[in-house]
């Protein structure tokens, strides 16, 4: 069984700039490769993007200030790359400014979001690319779930269905994070991308989806999945409260603004959970 889920167009916001895509047309894929001193883990990582059975166009790594060599090992698994290769740094700390790097030198028209402690499978991009041939420009962001160590056991597969099927219900919400992520370029420019001066906060993959999906429809497959890593055990400073997340998926869209904005971002603010809070690395 295949399960599709999309949000209903938001046509009175889409901006009368934004190009129209056109299905015969191959879509081109930037992987934007944000990391912070993961030398151990990016090896992994780079080797699912290089194994893909549709290969991206453009790989972007930023080094956001790494002191162990990590840019220097992905020099040496991508050498022989045969698409562009980016090799961006920011030395500004912290995942928003790097992200905000990585947009600015991609070059595809839709950004594939990684984390470098993620694989991604064979048919990443592969799925990606017959999902868009299949929505057309309706559909502005494609988001992978996590899927734990053994994504093809029932459970899990039961999972990510019932995620895939809530989003029917809860329509204009983000179930996955930022490294499951695709979104078309144009769309996320126009929505003002990620920058530490709009949102300088944790839940930055929640953030950036409220902008987006102003401009069009997000879609969930249960078959579009990724392993994260499991290594940070304690979230307590990366994560929302219950309390919190609940508000989040029962507030209307039209008020969302007001949610992050008004809401959300000033208690992160007091309790100290930026978007810095993501380079704690409590499991060393």
């Amino acid at each position: 069984m295949i399960f599709l889920s999309s949000t209903e167009p938001d046509d009175e916001r889409r901006p009368e700039s934004e190009t129209m895509f056109q299905a015969e047309m191959s879509p081109q894929f930037s992987v934007v490769i944000p990391f912070y001193n993961e030398a151990s883990f990016l090896p992994e990582t780079l080797r699912s993007w290089l194994g893909q059975t549709r290969l991206p166009d453009e790989i972007v790594v930023v080094d956001n200030g790494s002191t162990d060599g990590s840019l220097d090992v992905c020099r040496e698994h991508l050498d022989g790359f045969s698409g562009n290769v980016v090799y961006a740094t920011d030395d500004r700390p912290g995942k928003v400014n790097a992200l905000e790097t990585g947009c600015r030198r991609a070059s595809g028209r839709y950004l594939v979001f990684a984390d470098a402690d993620t694989y991604y499978p064979p048919h990443y991009l592969t799925l990606a690319e017959d999902l868009i041939r299949r929505t057309g420009d309706r559909t502005v962001a494609f988001m992978a779930q996590g899927a734990g160590n053994r994504p093809d056991r029932l459970m899990m597969r039961i999972r990510r269905a019932f995620y895939v099927s809530l989003s029917y219900i809860l329509r204009k919400q983000s179930f996955t994070g930022g490294y499951g992520q695709v979104i078309r370029s144009d769309v996320l420019t126009n929505a003002g991308g990620f920058s530490e001066r709009q949102w300088p906060y944790v839940l930055v993959d929640h953030e950036i989806m409220q902008r987006v999906l102003k401009y069009g429809d997000s879609l969930y497959h249960i078959d579009f999945w990724c392993i994260p890593s499991g290594r940070r055990k304690d979230r307590s400073k990366v994560r929302w409260t219950l309390p919190e997340r609940l508000l989040y998926h029962i507030t209307p869209f039209r008020l969302k603004d007001r949610f992050f904005y008004d809401f959300l971002g000033p208690r992160l603010a007091a309790r100290g959970m930026t978007h810095l809070n993501l380079r704690d690395r409590s499991w060393e």
